[in-house]
């Protein structure tokens, strides 16, 4: 049996002997530490470490066959920013990926004051850079694979052609997804003039792509307000072209060719409009007894209120914060303004992530669904300095001031999610005493002369879509709901529609949906003929009276 005291004795000896070797180590590298007052070249710093087998590195170059030439054309002003720096960039500058080729900074020349031909000839168009088309059509392809409602529709209508003759002119956010909505109008019989509805979200690639195949798309990524007006203007005013249908996001279209082009307007079959904005403006026309054509009311159909309305921004929302600010939402104090649906798909999120948020609203009936969810209402200026982060989703104006702005606290977060950039009283920020910093693509510091910041993203325009994506799968509903409300008013007999605003049929909105559940494998249960009759319903539908609210 060994000895306990021998065994103690050894391992003490042995760790003695070990820390002795070290200080020898620590000793030998130190000699080789480069002091403030000595200094060691590169031979000498060599010959110390020759003791350390090295391995000759082998040169490999590697080849770019096919993509050398766009390799060579990447902008040369990312490789001199710093590596974080570079990365956050990619991240934000095109709101499809990050991998995007929308970024186009060394280019600061304006497409205005270039001309650009297509493979055929063509040079109706005007968008940043014609040769991203190949990239554009890629982003394309990765779209429709989540649309696949949309193209189910595109292929059994295509023999029939119910848009032959129509001359659709489209004002929206130009994206891969929407892309996939112009081509379908296309492959459907319409001719199509497009333009965008947001300075900051059309994705240049996506663009060019469009302009490749014969759309003719007046659009790119930092328009300034002169360009957005011209690039309007340049799809409406086109010599032997006289549009009759109109897709609008917002209703600036509508309102343009309303006040610049009257007797074109007149001669309008229908307009589809899909935001709140502009279905107020419509609504505003309508009443007035200014309204002279039909037109659908997209944004309330089901289809749009409950899956783009909702479930996109509940998604989106943390996307387009993430990708500009980095931010955690734990523990924050959030203030969403607006209980809509929008506001309730941000609220879902945000409180999903452990944010404390409060809502504020003038609708006693979604203030009161606010707080059964179990939200704070507040009054925005109760608590304007404590906030860390505000979401607009009104569509209204002047929801957050300047006076409030003013008060709120060093590192706060402005941002808006409804469509309208009038929300966030932007304009009183451009004064003197006050300096913009730009941080990174659709962020800026404003900073106030105390030296306090505050984070403004996008300049108060649509957060998700100017800074970060959307999902295609709900863009599928929208735009398949767009498609058949453009069939149903250009097709629809004379009378059947007068000069109001409508909403879209029931039946058409279940359609929409039904083309979608294949997606998920969904099995619908059939109603007996005892059991419809039970209802007083047809089995085929619809299911829901209009006054349903789901």
């Amino acid at each position: 049996m060994s000895d306990p005291s021998m065994e103690v004795k050894l391992e003490v000896k042995q760790a003695s002997k070990e820390v002795k070797e070290s200080e020898n180590v620590a000793e030998k590298y130190s000699a080789m530490t480069v002091s403030k007052n000595s200094e060691m070249n590169m031979g000498e710093l060599s010959s110390a470490f020759s003791a350390v087998p090295t391995h000759k590195p082998v040169k490999k170059q590697i080849q770019f066959v096919e993509d050398k030439q766009e390799f060579s054309r990447f902008p040369t002003k990312a490789g001199r920013r710093s590596l974080s720096r570079s990365i956050s960039q990619s991240s934000t500058d095109s709101y499809g990926s990050a991998a995007s080729y929308t970024d186009s900074s060394d280019d600061e020349s304006s497409p205005r004051d270039k001309t650009q031909v297509n493979s055929k000839g063509s040079s109706d168009f005007c968008v940043k850079n014609i040769k991203q088309a190949e990239f554009g059509r890629r982003e394309i392809e990765i779209a429709e694979q989540d649309m696949s409602a949309l193209i189910s529709l595109r292929k059994r209508a295509q023999s029939e052609k119910p848009l032959a003759g129509a001359k659709i002119v489209g004002c929206t956010h130009i994206t891969a997804q929407t892309a996939v909505l112009i081509e379908t109008l296309v492959a459907l019989g319409a001719e199509c003039r497009w333009t965008a509805c947001n300075i900051y979200s059309t994705q240049n690639e996506v663009a060019a792509a469009l302009s490749e195949t014969g759309v003719a798309v007046f659009a790119w990524k930092g328009e300034s307000e002169d360009d957005f007006w011209w690039c309007i203007d340049r799809c409406v005013n086109n010599e032997g072209w006289q549009p009759n249908m109109i897709l609008d996001d917002g209703g600036d279209l509508t309102h343009w060719m309303y006040k610049k082009y009257p007797n074109v307007f007149k001669k309008i079959r229908g307009i589809v409009e899909e935001s709140v904005t502009g279905v107020h403006r419509l609504y505003q026309l309508s009443k007035a007894g200014k309204l002279c054509v039909p037109a659908m009311n997209v944004n309330d159909s089901v289809t749009k209120q409950k899956f783009d309305n909702l479930y996109c921004c509940r998604e989106s929302i943390l996307d387009g914060l993430k990708r500009t600010t980095d931010v955690m939402f734990g523990g924050k104090q959030i203030v969403v303004c607006g209980y809509g649906e929008v506001g309730k798909g941000c609220c879902a999120a945000l409180k999903a992530l452990g944010a404390v948020v409060s809502i504020t609203e003038i609708d006693p009936i979604c203030a009161l669904q606010a707080c059964m969810d179990g939200f704070r209402v507040v009054k925005l200026n109760e608590v304007i300095r404590q906030v860390d982060v505000i979401i607009t989703c009104t569509g209204n104006k002047n929801v957050v001031t300047r006076d409030q702005l003013d008060r709120m606290k060093n590192g706060s977060i402005v941002c808006n999610m409804g469509h309208s950039n009038t929300e966030i009283d932007v304009a009183s920020l451009r004064t003197p005493e006050l300096t913009w910093e730009r941080v990174r693509s659709q962020v800026d510091h404003i900073i106030w002369p105390d030296g306090k910041r505050v984070i403004l993203l996008a300049e108060g325009r649509l957060l998700n879509l100017s800074c970060s994506t959307v999902p295609t799968f709900v863009l599928s509903i929208t735009a398949t709901t767009q498609a058949l409300a453009l069939i149903e008013l250009y097709n629809a007999p004379e009378g059947r529609y007068k000069q109001d605003v409508y909403l879209l049929p029931k039946k058409m909105d279940e359609y929409v949906a039904s083309l979608h559940l294949t997606t998920f494998d969904a099995h619908l249960t059939e109603l007996s003929d005892d059991q419809a009759k039970y209802l007083g319903l047809n089995k085929n539908g619809p299911f829901k009276p209009n006054y349903y609210r789901y």
